[in-house]
């Protein structure tokens, strides 16, 4: 619009002077070669108007006509950048899309086009990288170093091959070059991993620090991860130093007051230092947040001393805490088969054993806990039929990290992401027809008589499955064994020996999946009492 009324208030000004100039008319006299002309004065403004119009359309030919070369080299130029970055273009998207073929051809019409623009090494180096040729991924990356734009991309890429190659310390090299300059996330990120791989808590601490000063984190993120470092520091000085580790333990909780292993340290520290009633709130609001059978072993033998009945009631205090979870009932449990409460015990656990409920099927540690008060009540058949449940029984909940499954938790995967365990249920695998156990098949036809199969005497060691080599010897000595005479051909027996051995084929036969590892567990005397457990786990 304004344009508008500039143009009007122009073209007003042009019309007022043309009226002015034809109410005020003269004559221009021109003298030339000694003749005199005298024409009119808007004649005389026309003819220096065209004269004008003229020299500029003769001097712009000639301008076209001296600068056509560099106009001729100035189009080949843009046609070639137009079809370098073309080039360019599908080799990025060739590289999205996984074809190495495509990748390196477009790459290297790119470098042949606009080998100057830094995107062509990064081109290169994606192509090759793709195409798995390291070596020129590698040189490609170093080229990229030479130009300030591509640097940090450069360091990213060789940080990576540095990692990929599994030369740690050139990899941590280029993290700590990228983050001199301009902190970047991804430099942050790798020093703090390399930290956290080799257990440097003090380097990982300083670097979750420093991340979270250039504010390449946020702040929650930045106190969890100073609660897992703390964590970690503390477990470190548990046995040598139970003040320092304490006072880890409480900045910890203090940082993360969901965190499990600092809930733990904490509650036990504090525990033994008659701190009995901070012991049981930290525990209670970290079991209100991950109910954990490390919590509640904690929770349950927070007074040394304290008799059977007085665990079961602390457990049921902490199950109202989480009523509904699991965890709670199979604490409850726990604790009235150690009070030899057997009727509670199977009160606690039924909603976990019932077939279509809420929970599931019953996992390991359900199916073992029952093995256990079958064998307390003298049951070795129901003990035995439990302990083959538990053998197929799905898993219960473990620390998972990067597909690693594990019963204890870590500050730091092996490839050190920081506080990369999560509790939670791994994934069930199919297992392959082969690895089925067979099923048996009864008939009321007549079969060839087969000699019925014997109980086997318990294995020395030497003999268990390489699963097994880590189990004490007293575990085989102490297995249940039936009577002879009950062996039938119609219902052959299952010895222990025979659940170990199923139990190795199905996975690692590791310690207490199901208990903390400072709950030893009821202990049965007399004869035929139960000592031992087989955690199997596929």
């Amino acid at each position: 619009m304004i344009r508008v009324l500039m143009f009007l208030a122009a073209l007003a000004l042009a019309a007022l002077g043309l009226m002015w100039l034809a109410d005020h008319p003269g004559i221009v006299t021109v003298d030339w070669g000694g003749v005199e002309y005298q024409v009119s004065l808007m004649l005389a403004l026309g003819a220096v108007a065209a004269l004008a119009v003229l020299v500029s359309i003769v001097v712009g030919f000639l301008r076209f006509v001296f600068n056509a070369p560099s106009l001729v080299a100035y189009a080949s130029r843009a046609r070639r950048r137009e079809k370098g970055l073309r080039a360019l273009s599908r080799g990025m998207i060739a590289v999205g899309a996984g074809d190495a073929q495509a990748a390196a051809r477009h790459a290297a019409e790119a470098k042949y086009l606009i080998g100057h623009e830094p995107m062509t090494k990064l081109l290169a180096a994606q192509a090759a990288h793709l195409a798995g040729d390291w070596e020129q991924a590698r040189a490609a990356y170093t080229a990229m170093l030479e130009h300030h734009e591509t640097q940090g991309a450069g360091l990213r890429g060789l940080h990576l091959e540095a990692r990929r190659a599994g030369d740690h310390e050139a990899a941590r090299h280029y993290a700590m070059s990228a983050n001199e300059d301009a902190p970047a996330a991804w430099a942050g990120q790798a020093v703090l991993d390399d930290h956290s791989r080799r257990g440097d808590w003090a380097g990982a601490l300083a670097a979750v620090d420093s991340n979270a000063a250039a504010r390449l984190i946020d702040r929650p993120t930045a106190n969890r991860w100073r609660a897992v470092i703390k964590t970690a520091m503390a477990q470190e000085k548990l046995d040598r130093d139970p003040k320092g580790a304490l006072a880890l333990a409480q900045e910890a909780v203090r940082l993360a007051p969901t965190l499990v292993p600092a809930a733990v340290i904490c509650g036990k520290l504090l525990a033994e230092n008659s701190d009995y009633r901070r012991a049981a709130r930290i525990l209670e609001t970290a079991y209100a947040a991950t109910p954990h059978p490390e919590i509640a072993a904690a929770y349950t033998r927070l007074r040394r001393g304290d008799s059977a009945e007085d665990r079961l009631a602390r457990a049921k205090t902490l199950a109202r805490v989480a009523p509904h979870d699991p965890e709670s009932k199979l604490a409850i449990g726990r604790a009235a088969l150690e009070a030899h409460d057997l009727d509670t015990a199977r009160a606690a656990i039924a909603p976990l054993l019932e077939s279509g409920s809420s929970y599931g099927r019953p996992t390991r540690r359900a199916c073992l806990l029952m093995t256990d008060i079958a064998g307390a009540e003298g049951d070795e058949g129901a003990s035995r039929e439990w302990l083959g449940r538990a053998a197929r029984a799905p898993r219960d909940k473990a620390w998972v990290a990067n597909g690693l499954i594990s019963d204890r938790w870590a500050p730091a995967s092996p490839l050190g992401e920081l506080d990369s365990f999560v509790w939670r249920t791994p994934d069930e695998r199919i297992a392959a027809p082969a690895e089925s156990p067979p099923v048996e098949h009864r008939s009321n036809k007549p079969e060839a008589h087969v000699e019925p199969p014997q109980i086997a005497a318990a294995p020395a060691p030497a003999a268990d499955p390489p699963a097994l080599a880590s189990e004490p010897p007293a575990e085989a000595a102490s297995a249940p064994q039936a009577p002879a005479a009950e062996t039938s051909a119609a219902e052959p027996p299952i010895s222990i020996a025979r659940a170990r051995a199923a139990a190795a084929s199905r996975g690692r036969v590791m310690d207490p999946a199901s208990m903390a590892p400072d709950d030893p567990g009821p202990q049965v005397s007399g004869e035929g009492g139960k000592e031992f457990r087989i955690y199997a786990s596929e």
